[in-house]
């Protein structure tokens, strides 16, 4: 056998060399083998039948069984799609019943187990599969508690009840201090929110885990997408035939959970957290710079006649589709969505954890719900066919822009100097948006553009800054963020941790407007040229 090449050991070594806070493990594969029982679709579907039974429905067991079995054989190409997918959500109970397990059934038979979908699901578990603790994990997790080393589970479960019933049995449930099962908490890796999520309900973060898990596509995937201190993996079945390539690797593979007690047990206590290094000062030179479209980089200058043939040809079109919608009734079902929207802009909702939300329209509500509330109800279902196409029509037709001047030298020198260019935008269109760059010869001097209709959150939602940072690869604190209202610019710049937050004046706010704001900037400057002349002092000064 060919012994493995030394600079592999390396990283692996260095990887496993400072203790973590917390050890977090998937459950199959893991802590759990799992094999499947050669009669368990059948007992399964005897307990599916029995339930339904007494509502009536009198099932043959072999239909139930086939349907059953092609919903388990549906639910395997989701999970490998889902694989793939950047954060994935997981189904709720209902969804596993109706869409999956019982979908060729009656829409009765269905809604009787989607109503009993989770005590079902935590049922027919432990019929489908045998469980078994996997060699080593018991040593693993008692090592885990000697050494003061918290420990969780997180694994993507149809049953957490069910897993957390199977810890219980094999008394591992008082070796861990918290589980985390994606049926119960919305989420499936590779969501990185799986592996956070777990960290922090044990007092950390994913750089001071190490994450253990069996596969490649989820589990390795989800601990580099959230930063883990460590990769591992334990092989099982399925750690060497991911559905598709992974780039990324783990740090280390073992047979079983025995090959990680000694590199638990050798590993040395975290050393005292270094000094966060200060924040970067107000002008220093930004890796990326963050510009708003409307006000920032265009002028954008109000064409009410284009505005007015929309309307009437909105009209039009619902009239000859079989709706009787007169020019004037849509103007007013027009204004009627714009207050509508005006008001959603200045209310923000509460997230769960208390914190404001500020969430964008989306086509279907503006024209499905507003507009269609001031017109006849059959025209509800053409504006919501039609929404995604009326809101580029309505966002060309409102107004046309102008780019400010001195925009080409600053996004030029920027090109040239290697800083990055990311658009950052409140708009019903990012579409119109990017028309409108590409029309002024700019667009290519763009890296990436967060648009509020497409990134789903508005200014001053941090969301959005953090959507063009994510794409440019910068941290925020390396950034400028180029604006023109205080109120929504310098506020999610300030939440996102936006290194130098700018006003540049001659936007829609007035100059009493900007003096009241309560939200200040790094910089006010008059104009885009000022901002390129303070861009090029900073790098003067670098």
């Amino acid at each position: 056998m060919t012994a493995t090449p030394a600079p592999t050991a390396e990283p692996i070594a260095a990887a496993l060399a400072v203790r973590p806070d917390a050890l977090l493990l998937d459950f199959g594969g893991v802590v759990f083998e799992t094999e499947k029982h050669p009669e368990g679709r059948r007992r399964a579907a005897e307990l599916v039948r029995e339930r339904l039974s007494r509502a009536g429905h009198d099932l043959d067991a072999a239909a139930v069984e086939a349907s059953m079995a092609a919903g388990l054989d549906a639910l395997k190409h989701w999970k490998h799609a889902m694989s793939r997918t950047i954060e994935p959500v997981e189904l709720t109970h209902r969804a596993l019943w109706e869409d999956f397990l019982l979908a060729d059934q009656s829409e009765a038979v269905r809604a009787v187990a989607a109503g009993d979908g989770r005590e079902l699901m935590a049922a027919i578990n432990p019929l489908l599969s045998d469980h078994r603790v996997r060699p080593g994990a018991a040593e693993l997790l008692r090592l885990a508690r000697g050494l003061g080393v918290r420990v969780g589970i997180v694994s993507n479960a149809h049953s957490g009840l069910s897993h957390r019933n199977l810890m219980r049995r094999f008394g591992l449930d008082v070796l861990v201090d918290v589980q985390l099962y994606s049926d119960e908490v919305g989420i499936r890796k590779p969501h990185p929110g799986m592996i956070r999520r777990a960290a922090a309900a044990l007092g950390t973060s994913p750089e001071r885990c190490w994450y253990v898990g069996d596969t490649q596509d989820r589990d390795v995937q989800a601990g580099r997408r959230a930063g883990t201190g460590a990769v591992i993996l334990t092989r099982s079945k399925h750690t060497d035939r991911p559905p598709f390539p992974v780039a990324d690797k783990a740090d280390a593979v073992f047979d079983t959970p025995e090959g990680l007690v000694p590199a638990l047990a050798q590993s040395k206590p975290a050393a005292a957290s270094p000094v966060t290094p200060p924040a970067p000062e107000a002008a220093s030179v930004p890796r990326a710079l963050l510009l708003d479209q409307g006000g920032v980089l265009v002028t954008s200058i109000k064409t009410p006649e284009a505005l007015a043939a929309f309307t009437v040809r909105t009209a039009a079109r619902l009239r000859a589709a079989g709706h009787q919608v007169t020019d004037l009734l849509m103007a007013d079902a027009l204004r009627y969505a714009l207050d509508a929207y005006r008001r959603l802009k200045r209310t923000p909702e509460s997230g769960s954890d208390g914190e404001p939300v500020w969430r964008e329209i989306t086509p279907a509500v503006f024209w499905g719900e507003h507009a269609a509330a001031a017109l006849p109800p059959s025209a509800r279902e053409w504006l919501l066919a039609e929404a995604t196409a009326l809101t580029e029509e309505y966002a060309r037709a409102k107004s046309r822009a102008r780019l400010r001047e001195g925009v080409v030298d600053l996004l030029e020198w920027c090109r040239s100097e290697g800083v990055l260019v990311g658009i950052v935008s409140n708009t019903v269109c990012g579409r119109e948006g990017r028309r409108r760059l590409d029309d002024a010869g700019v667009a290519h001097l763009v890296g990436a553009n967060a648009y509020s209709d497409e990134v789903g959150r508005r200014k001053p939602d941090p969301a959005l800054v953090l959507a063009a940072t994510r794409a440019l690869g910068v941290d925020p604190a390396e950034c400028w963020f180029v604006g023109d209202k205080p109120w929504r610019d310098v506020k999610a710049a300030r939440a996102a941790g936006v290194g130098t937050a700018v006003i540049v004046e001659g936007g829609s706010p007035s100059a009493s407007e900007l003096d009241a704001a309560a939200d200040r900037p790094d910089l006010v400057l008059e104009s885009m040229s000022a901002v390129h002349k303070a861009l090029k002092a900073a790098r003067s000064a670098a």
